[in-house]
């Protein structure tokens, strides 16, 4: 079984979410274009900028089994206008969480295989990328970084044995974007499977923060919860989920997940997932076990092949 994923862009603001009744499913979603074959892109975060509006996604090819940082950018009539690829590493990119600062844009990818995460500032936007700071020297997932209370706050999953990127919460902190950054007090802040990996933009509606996580215990990215940050300070920490997403209603044949809610002004992105059973998985799967070995022949060098971001 492989994973499918398609992302749309929604014409209602990300607030909607949290209503009794949610985004519109049957609004006129804007679907980025289908990938072919083994191919999908997911993970979207997006902004408006220089009279576009761009959409950051991971890229991943089954055949390949290493993700990268591709872009879509649309006129005021969402015309796709220009595409391509914003980043590209040796080891799997993913979760393009893109960040405004001024007139400073930035991006900060899961690079997980790296065993850092680095931030990313926009030379070209969005072809043309630089790395500006590494904020962690740990195999952060997901990281979703907001700025609160004076602060900048960080919600991210770490990688390890027995799923740990799917049950477990961390949270960190700093003064500045660039860092340095320190962990919470608690960590990790919040278990299980159900509500502890990032899914998305944090949201901000009537002076309340919540965050997007994925609900993984069906399986990886089934769906989202809406989580409620009741307390947020360096030594304590609280939430509460406030509504679930499904994946069901937003497009024909993908209901088999659900997990990026971001948030790009006037617009929300997501992506939704279907399970495959191609004819070829078994080559697949070989020649992404053939790909491990040959890079732990070759120490220092990271794994190729990983989930979606």
């Amino acid at each position: 079984m492989i994973d499918i994923w398609r992302v749309g862009i929604v014409p209602e603001p990300i607030e909607k979410a949290l209503n009794p009744e949610g985004l519109d499913k049957k609004s006129r979603v804007i679907w980025l274009p289908d990938q072919g074959p083994f191919r999908y892109i997911a993970d979207p975060f997006g902004l408006a900028h220089d009279g576009l509006f761009t959409v950051l996604v991971e890229f991943y090819d089954h055949r390949v089994g290493r993700g990268e940082i591709h872009y879509y950018s649309y006129d005021v009539a969402w015309r796709l206008k220009e595409r391509g690829v914003a980043l590209r590493q040796d080891f799997h990119l993913s979760y393009p969480q893109v960040i405004r600062q001024g007139e400073d844009i930035f991006m900060l990818p899961e690079a997980y295989q790296s065993g850092r995460l680095t931030l990313y500032q926009a030379v070209d936007f969005p072809r043309t990328w630089r790395p500006v700071a590494v904020l962690m020297e740990e195999p952060a997932v997901d990281a979703t970084v907001v700025r609160h209370q004076d602060r900048w706050w960080m919600f991210h999953a770490l990688h390890g044995q027995d799923g740990r990127d799917l049950r477990e919460l961390h949270v960190a902190f700093a003064d500045d974007l660039t860092g340095p950054w320190r962990g919470h007090a608690a960590n990790p802040v919040r278990t299980g499977r159900e509500s502890s990996r990032p899914g998305g933009s944090p949201i901000m509606h009537n002076g309340q923060l919540y965050l997007p996580a994925q609900d993984c215990v069906a399986g990886y990215g089934s769906a989202l919860h809406l989580l409620r940050i009741d307390e947020l300070s360096p030594d304590a920490f609280s939430a509460s989920i406030v509504r679930r997403l499904s994946p069901e209603g937003w497009l024909h044949g993908y209901r088999d997940g659900l997990h990026t809610l971001s948030d790009g002004g006037a617009v929300t992105l997501i992506d939704v997932k279907r399970n495959e059973r191609p004819r070829m998985r078994h080559v697949i799967k070989m020649r992404k076990w053939l790909r491990r070995q040959l890079n732990r022949m070759r120490p220092g060098k990271p794994v190729s092949e990983a989930p979606s971001g």
